[in-house]
């Protein structure tokens, strides 16, 4: 399923509430004072952490597939009286009207892309609009596959108007040939008068450091540094690392 389509309704309401990780802004200010403004999130979802970014002074903008984690965004940014620009398209198509010194994924979000084609389709985008002296922020996840406990927990948390959200796994494929793992899950609001469920499967294509180093290559990007989450080299082993590219 398109990311566009994926977090709709249930989904993108539920998002902010029930991810199982957090994305500080500090490691973005860090990243943008370094390589300098304007700034472009990929992948900015509902606000997390393009509007603490805004509220410190930087120029940033975002831009995300799903209209509804936007409308969601906006709102926050209103309620925050904070000004922000985003851009409601998918990553394989972007297309603005300026070029960025910095732009940054605040977690793994490339990962959703299904595809090589299409990853490879959006670094070329990415290059489109990378200033000649600016960089990019590339987080990638490996993921395992899921142990038999994790099928069935319900993670749960409570929106504003008091309505029980819930997330489960049913399912998965996990298929190492083709680098993805396909969830099936299940999206629910409970409240007194009843309840509303939405099922969707969750695609994540990983890559590898060698692949994805390939792609980039490929795009016209230079791989300027590959670390862990902590900033440290690599030691070939890590679910998670960073890519910083370069034209």
């Amino acid at each position: 399923m398109d990311a566009a389509d994926f977090y709709t309704g249930i989904v993108a309401e539920s998002y902010a509430l029930l991810k199982s990780e957090d994305f500080p802004a500090e490691r973005y200010a860090d990243f943008i004072a370094a390589s300098g403004e304007p700034a472009l999130e990929l992948g900015c979802g509902d606000g997390d952490p393009l509007l603490e970014l805004r509220r410190r002074g930087f120029d940033v903008e975002g831009v995300d597939a799903s209209a509804d984690l936007l409308a969601r965004c906006a709102a926050r940014a209103e309620a925050a009286g904070l000004e922000v620009v985003t851009h409601q398209q998918r990553f394989e198509e972007l297309d603005l009207s300026r070029s960025y010194r910095s732009i940054f994924l605040a977690g793994p979000t490339l990962n959703l892309l299904p595809n090589d084609d299409l990853a490879l389709l959006a670094l070329r985008r990415v290059r489109e609009h990378l200033a000649d002296d600016g960089s990019v922020l590339v987080p990638l996840w490996v993921p395992a596959p899921a142990g038999p406990e994790e099928f069935g927990a319900v993670r749960e948390a409570t929106a504003d108007d008091g309505s029980r959200l819930t997330f489960v796994a049913l399912s998965e494929d996990y298929d190492a040939q083709r680098r993805t793992r396909t969830t099936a899950v299940r999206y629910g609001r409970h409240t007194a008068e009843g309840e509303e469920l939405t099922d969707r499967d969750w695609v994540i294509h990983w890559h590898t450091q060698e692949s994805f180093a390939g792609l980039a290559r490929e795009a016209g990007l230079q791989v300027a540094d590959l670390t862990d989450l902590h900033g440290s080299p690599v030691t070939g082993d890590e679910e998670q690392f960073i890519f910083t590219l370069t034209r």
